[in-house]
């Protein structure tokens, strides 16, 4: 879980912003949250997805991420949901349930 918050706190630094304009979650096919859920531009927005070898660790990486100010919200998924995404909130982006 470790490495994988490194990775993440990492792009997101690089990228810039804060916490707040960061968003995060969970997701068996981040892809399809990303892009057709969130309304995130494959080839022109900030994102990362990580997979994280199952639930458990998806849900802690998304709770430390959360902790710190990143918008969204815990408990979504279920058992097949191993991937923690983020991507940088844009006015063409949208919070989903």
């Amino acid at each position: 879980m470790e490495r994988i918050v490194n990775e993440i706190e990492t792009y997101m630094q690089k990228v810039g912003g804060s916490y707040s304009v960061w968003y995060a979650g969970i997701a068996a096919q981040p892809r399809e949250r990303l892009f057709d859920d969130h309304g995130v531009r494959e080839h022109v927005d900030f994102y990362l997805a990580k997979d994280c070898g199952h639930d458990v660790a998806a849900r802690a990486v998304e709770k430390y991420l959360l902790d710190r100010g990143c918008q969204g919200g815990p408990g979504g998924g279920d058992h097949q949901t191993k991937f923690v995404y983020v991507y940088r909130v844009g006015a063409h982006t949208r919070e989903t349930n």
